[in-house]
């Protein structure tokens, strides 16, 4: 659902502007996947992710009248939740300067290596990756996991940070080159 919506979509999107909240489930039941993947990887845990991806929805609903049947759904539902993480990560920081709590573990995805030593690495190697990207700004972390992680056009990233497709590369350029010094030293 990039790009111009097609018809279906454009129809259920009236209907949820008129207030059809069955519309608006089989509107966004298709997208959850993909705003949980870029929450999960903005914030690192999978039940801050739910939470985010939930509040983001009831946030959508509530401001269904922005939804213009020219207007793609997915970038539109991408900022909220890109918003939402935002709050998340500010609230979270906020939480650990005062002493309360600790940020979650993220949840890694182990590598099935021929031998456990190999295993041992890439973990360790994985675990030092996902905690670099965290530390990146904001900004950066948002182009990263959107155009690199995610595989979305440079195009509708822009769309979806309200900037231009350069500035997108910039960020992602830094990032990635902010990364390979981290990752690389050892």
């Amino acid at each position: 659902m990039q790009g111009q919506p097609d018809s279906q979509e454009q129809a259920l999107v009236a209907k949820v502007a008129a207030g059809d909240r069955r519309a608006f489930t089989e509107l966004v039941e298709p997208l959850i996947p993909r705003l949980l993947a870029t929450s999960l990887r903005m914030l690192g845990a999978h039940d801050e992710a739910e939470d985010v991806v939930q509040n983001a929805l009831a946030s959508a609903w509530i401001a269904r009248a922005r939804l213009g049947p020219a207007r793609p759904v997915l970038p539109f539902l991408t900022t909220i939740t890109l918003n939402k993480c935002r709050d998340k990560l500010r609230r979270r920081k906020a939480a650990q300067f005062l002493g309360f709590g600790n940020a979650s573990m993220p949840e890694l995805a182990s590598d099935p290596a021929p031998s456990p030593e190999t295993e041992t690495v890439d973990r360790q190697l994985l675990q030092k990756t996902h905690a670099e990207i965290q530390r990146l700004p904001l900004r950066l972390r948002e182009a990263l996991i959107l155009a690199a992680i995610e595989g979305r056009s440079q195009s509708e990233v822009a769309d979806i940070l309200g900037i231009s497709e350069k500035a997108v590369e910039s960020l992602v350029y830094r990032a990635r080159k902010v990364l390979k010094e981290k990752v690389s030293r050892e």
